[in-house]
């Protein structure tokens, strides 16, 4: 009778001490984070199309000039990425968003007046480019590890992080089909200014947010501290029974699908003879199918925990880029709508994963190392875009377009067996439910 009065008053006491799902303050926050960021990437796809050609068309450079751009804007997440975590760890996220968005602000609106002014060189273009890179990666690191400070419960964190995975999706569905009309009536100095303006968005949304990270414990900063720090992160990933398994897979996956998305393009147009239009048809449809995997990510997670679901969102996308070379295959109309088919499908079960595997990083990590942690993984995923990529070439120049198609598209099932391995759904629980349980005692 003992255990079980004592059982009832905790539960009373859980029912007490929660805090209200969304508090104003934090429904405030989080809107104008949610705002901001969804004005920056809806800018972003602007300046995704605007760069190549305002290089090729203003600048004079070639096609593959043209491409180092995206190698520019990519590389400081291999050279920085790492770091980036220890040093995030160490400051107040906000300030450092912050400051990362103000910093892209500064870069691009560089490139806007000079270009305006037609005093832009590639190499000043290349040079701004790599120092917003460089703030894309602080920013990302701080981006992901700061909405733990809004949201403390399990479920409304999920649904934060699918509701910002859904402005990120939706941007890329939208967006190139409005910069493109744009681009072409006012020209790709506007749409420089266009991302421009997204910028100055984001960073005013961020300054109005009221909330604030309780003060950090100040650690002596002996010789050494930064591969100590970034030691620690990558450690506790590795060993972590929940997290490698979680970067493991989408290492994996992100290396073979990069395979495939870099020969689409070509694989489209020179095994299946299709018009740009229709190519452009086949790779937008991919955006399409991120919306409606954010939308039920977090239902998802709720219904049937969070380790099946990311199970089954990471089946969906092998299953869905499985069939868009064998759905391709056919040839003719039949082949076309197989691949829309397979690659909004892949893009559901995509759009699923991402927010599920987000919020499982951000209720496993401790506090203090939020920033490492997401920047291992950033690191690790975009150090295999670029992997996958070069695969992709080598895999061209052997087997063909046809044949990298097909290895990067069964190689995405080599992602399936750490999430299926014997423990995970030990694992999940162990460490997520008491650290729930726990924050909802503490009142937090």
């Amino acid at each position: 009778m003992t255990a079980t009065n004592d059982a009832k008053q905790e539960e009373a006491l859980v029912e007490v001490e929660e805090p209200p799902a969304n508090a104003p303050t934090a429904r405030r926050d989080f809107g104008l984070l949610w705002a901001g960021q969804s004005v920056s990437l809806f800018g972003d796809q602007f300046m995704t199309l605007a760069l190549p050609l305002l290089a090729v068309t203003a600048l004079g450079a070639s096609p593959a000039q043209a491409a180092l751009l995206k190698f520019a804007l990519f590389l400081p997440f291999l050279l920085l990425g790492l770091q980036a975590g220890a040093i995030v760890d160490r400051l107040p996220r906000l300030a450092t968003m912050i400051g990362a968005n103000a910093l892209q602000l500064v870069a691009f609106g560089a490139i806007w007046l000079l270009a305006a002014l037609h005093s832009l060189s590639f190499v000043t273009l290349l040079i701004l480019i790599t120092l917003s890179g460089c703030a894309v990666v602080f920013f990302q690191v701080a981006y992901t590890s700061y909405l733990p400070n809004l949201y403390r419960h399990p479920k409304d964190l999920h649904r934060g992080n699918a509701r910002l995975a859904l402005s990120e999706s939706t941007s890329q569905a939208l967006g190139p089909m409005a910069a493109g009309p744009v681009i072409a009536l006012l020209g790709v100095v506007l749409g420089i200014a266009a991302d421009t303006v997204g910028f100055a968005v984001s960073v005013l949304t961020l300054l109005l947010i009221k909330h604030r990270e309780p003060p950090r414990e100040r650690t002596v900063r002996e010789r050494g501290w930064m591969r100590k720090s970034v030691g620690e992160g990558l450690r506790f990933v590795i060993r972590h029974p929940v997290l490698q398994p979680i970067m493991t897979c989408g290492a994996t996956y992100t290396f073979f699908l990069t395979m495939v998305m870099t020969s689409l393009v070509l694989y489209c147009r020179n095994e299946l003879g299709l018009s740009p239009q229709w190519i452009g048809v086949v790779v937008g449809a991919a955006a399409a199918g991120y919306p409606i995997g954010n939308v039920i990510s977090a239902k998802l997670g709720e219904r049937i925990g969070y380790e099946k679901a990311l199970a089954v969102s990471a089946a969906i996308s092998v299953a869905g880029i499985v069939s868009m070379p064998a759905l391709g295959s056919i040839g003719g109309v039949a082949g076309v709508c197989g691949l829309i088919f397979g690659s909004i499908f892949h893009c559901v079960g995509e759009g699923s994963y991402s927010p599920t595997s987000l919020t499982l990083r951000q209720l496993i990590a401790p506090p203090e190392m939020l920033a490492r942690v997401g920047s291992v993984q950033r690191f690790l995923i975009w150090g295999m875009i670029s992997l996958g990529s070069l695969a992709a070439s080598i895999a061209t120049a052997l087997v063909g377009l046809t044949g990298a198609m097909w290895i990067g598209a069964l190689g995405t099932v080599l992602c399936l067996p750490a999430l299926l391995r014997k423990g995970m759904r030990t694992a999940v629980f162990s460490t997520v439910v008491p650290k729930e349980n726990n924050a909802v005692r503490a009142g937090n």
